[in-house]
């Protein structure tokens, strides 16, 4: 269990180090575009991508 947390955060770090190195204006327009989407609105989207990556981990472990 403590493998699959930690390949899960290299994971994230993996893909966030991705979009600053080849993006970084990108990250400064997507933050601004946030700023206007009401904080309910962001929070549901955070709970929807909490649900996705659990249903994603749950799927790879059980194949496994």
């Amino acid at each position: 269990m403590f493998e699959t947390i930690i390949l899960a955060v290299g994971l994230v770090l993996i893909i966030e180090g991705l979009v600053y190195a080849l993006a970084p204006s990108l990250i400064e327009q997507m933050l601004a575009a946030l700023r206007d989407i009401p904080p309910e609105a962001r929070r549901l989207m955070g709970l929807l991508a909490m649900v996705t990556g659990l249903a994603l981990v749950w799927v790879a472990r059980s194949a496994l």
